[in-house]
């Protein structure tokens, strides 16, 4: 049996000799031992992705995250992924409060963290947290001290020059057992004495670089290192000296750690095979083409993915512009119970599943993606065109503008908040909008939810299972939220009501994050911040104020269409701010501009219902068709493409009719009296 677990080991040999590009960690053990290795071996930074599987942020950022990991390269910075979901103890360690977080370690200890999607901060501090371990990898030894002196200072004692040397010591209070002058007090130094003489003393690097390379050391936990130079190498028994002292020999493992390493790399692989597939799965938009899109859809949730179904379908090569992960219902936790045919005796189906299933068919039948956020739609001449920013980039891109002859926009609503003092303070800190995503952090405590809609019931309902009690504090003395959802809060024991209450002020206290020292003296009170320890609450109709202690505070108060983008262009419901009007009375997906169609939230008022705006997702389509095909806007490249073949074909002396006239032009826009592209096809005929 042993020999048979050392074949498959060894026949996947080549998995422990590159370290994963992202680590999904398993255990706190595991984390431990890898923070303790980079401190101590590598010197290399730690960037963890605190996340889960059911947080809309969490997914749109994971392919972004893997993205850096490959771009920065494995001997610069060390990329891993932590499921809150799973590692509870790891969360609470270091107080996650809000997912995703990203937390940057460096030398073992925690060095910054943010929380929320955005991809340009966490680009900014992977790039601050790499230089800093680039000046921290130096280190300043004491022989290199007294030559430097000699040089210029020779009358410098032996003693004076070893006090110098302590006080650099004494500098650094951590993962310094040899005591050597290291990192930033090394920096410091030597900055000093260049200062007063004019040179400095030389410093070497403080961590061997093959050390930061996985194609010559092994994976941290699985397997001994490569000795270093003028070490013996004769038997085995020089292995256990490894610093890893976790990681047995193969050949001295027992059958259970045999089998144990042999599910671990089974399990990296399907990490590695899982991101390879949810990368190929959907098709991104290229922007290489010398014709106009025949219709760009602004959304991707369930009415836009309606809309790219049957646009597909109807062979109109939809480009969706959105973020990775797109809808409101992306982020619910609840079960989707009223969307027909989503239904298993067998198995829940929650938002995720269900985004994600739309999103496959979309794709199989024709349907990119362009996971981008819409900054500018302009409808000053046709065809449109719509400009386009890779979401939370800080413009480190340049946007892509796509030109278009018809645009639908199923943008759907963001949420409300409450803009009250400690609210935008405390984001990340217990303050949420999103119980999927934040819920589980909060196990065992007690929290309070904003609201009277279905969002707050759903959220509550979702919080109930698994945080101690649950307060719902409404506005008025009755719910608006649908029957259903509002009975079973009223029914569940772990929800309380709080009537005629609106919150008036979020309450925090300052914490250390735990785990990150060794002692008392080692707390940097900079690195401490606030987290969520009580609301303030005002009676609406006595005017009463109390304070309510809690652990976190989740804001579920509806939410305000995505539209921003189209001010000044279409009209606006006069009844409903920031919703799109539609027109023949909202029976058409029509907007004020031909060509630009508008569904789900960001026209619907009333209903707004995952299955409602996916409906009128369709319609958007099968009118933005209809549009297209009476404006006779068809599919350009291929109609051009034979009229260019046809051309060629023809006999290269000219007609009488002129039909082979340079003046020859190509416009899609001539019987629809607009402004369009242009292509000669005598021109195009001459340089092939």
């Amino acid at each position: 049996m042993i020999r048979h677990l050392l074949l498959l080991l060894m026949l996947t040999a080549g998995g422990i000799l590159a370290r994963p590009m992202v680590r999904n960690i398993r255990s706190t053990h595991e984390f431990d031992r890898l923070l303790e290795k980079h401190a101590k071996e590598t010197g290399l930074p730690v960037v963890v992705d605190f996340y889960s599987d059911g947080c809309g942020p969490c997914r749109m950022m994971a392919p972004i995250f893997k993205k850096m990991a490959g771009e920065l390269g494995q001997d610069k910075v060390v990329f891993v992924k932590v499921d809150t979901n799973v590692q509870r103890e790891l969360a609470g360690r270091y107080r996650i409060q809000s997912l995703p977080t990203f937390a940057f370690f460096l030398g073992g200890k925690k060095w910054n963290q943010f929380s929320g999607a955005g991809e340009g901060q966490l680009r900014q501090m992977t790039q601050q947290v790499i230089r800093q371990s680039e000046l921290d990898n130096v280190k300043m030894e004491l022989d290199a001290l007294q030559e430097y002196y000699k040089k210029v200072e020779p009358s410098k004692t032996k003693e004076d020059i070893e006090k110098v040397y302590t006080k650099c010591v004494e500098m650094i209070k951590s993962n310094n057992k040899d005591g050597l002058c290291l990192g930033s007090a090394a920096n410091q130094l030597a900055r000093r004495l260049k200062k007063k003489y004019g040179s400095a003393p030389t410093l070497l690097e403080r961590f061997d670089a093959s050390a930061k390379n996985p194609s010559k050391s092994k994976e941290e936990g699985g397997g001994e290192k490569k000795s270093s130079s003028g070490s013996s190498s004769s038997g085995s028994t020089s292995a256990p000296t490894n610093n890893n002292k976790s990681a047995p020999n193969l050949h001295l493992a027992t059958e259970e750690q045999l089998l144990e390493e042999l599910e671990k790399r089974k399990a990296d692989e399907e990490d590695d095979d899982d991101d390879e597939e949810e990368e190929e799965l959907f098709p991104l938009y290229s922007g290489v083409s010398d014709f106009p899109e025949r219709v760009v859809i602004v959304g991707g949730g369930p009415a836009g993915l309606s809309a790219a179904i049957y646009a597909a379908r109807a062979g109109l090569e939809p480009v969706v512009v959105a973020p990775a992960v797109g809808g409101q219902l992306q982020g619910k936790g609840v079960v989707v119970e009223n969307f027909p045919g989503i239904f298993s005796p067998t198995q829940e189906w929650l938002g995720p599943e269900v985004v994600l299933g739309m999103k496959r068919q979309a794709s199989a039948y024709g349907a990119v993606f362009e996971h981008s956020i819409v900054t500018e739609v302009d409808t000053s001449e046709r065809p449109f065109r719509v400009t386009t920013q890779k979401e939370f980039d800080n413009s480190t891109t340049a946007p892509i503008v796509i030109p278009t002859h018809s645009i639908i926009v199923a943008t759907g609503a963001e949420s409300n908040w409450l803009n009250i003092p400690g609210e935008q303070e405390l984001r990340g800190g217990g303050v949420s909008s999103c119980a999927t995503c934040d819920g589980n952090l909060y196990k065992s405590k007690h929290v309070v939810v904003v609201g009277g809609g279905d969002a707050a019931m759903e959220d509550a309902l979702v919080l109930a299972r698994t945080s101690a009690s649950v307060k719902i504090i409404h506005r008025r003395d009755s719910f608006r939220a649908s029957k259903v959802l509002a009975q079973r809060v009223l029914e569940h024991p772990n929800i309380q009501v709080v009537w005629n209450t609106i919150v008036t002020e979020i309450v925090g206290t300052n914490v250390q994050p735990d785990g990150d020292s060794e002692d008392e003296s080692d707390v940097n009170l900079d690195d401490s911040f606030q987290i969520v320890s009580a609301a303030k609450l005002k009676n609406t109709q006595t005017g009463e104020t109390s304070t309510l202690s809690t652990d976190a505070v989740f804001v579920a108060i509806g939410h305000t269409p995505t539209t921003q983008f189209l001010e000044g262009i279409v009209d606006f419901n006069p009844n409903h701010a920031g919703y799109v009007r539609t027109l023949q009375d909202g029976s058409s997906t029509k907007t004020s501009v031909a060509g630009i169609f508008a569904c789900g939230d960001v026209s619907d008022a009333i209903y707004r219902q995952a299955i409602t705006s996916a409906g009128s997702g369709a319609a958007a389509a099968l009118d933005a068709e209809r549009w297209l095909s009476e404006e006779g806007l068809g599919n350009e490249a291929a109609e051009f493409e034979a009229e260019l073949l046809a051309e060629l074909l023809k006999d290269g002396d000219t007609t009488k009719d002129g039909a082979n006239d340079s003046s020859a032009t190509y416009n899609a826009y001539a019987e629809a009296s607009g402004v369009g592209r242009k292509e000669s096809i005598n021109a195009m005929g001459s340089e092939l």
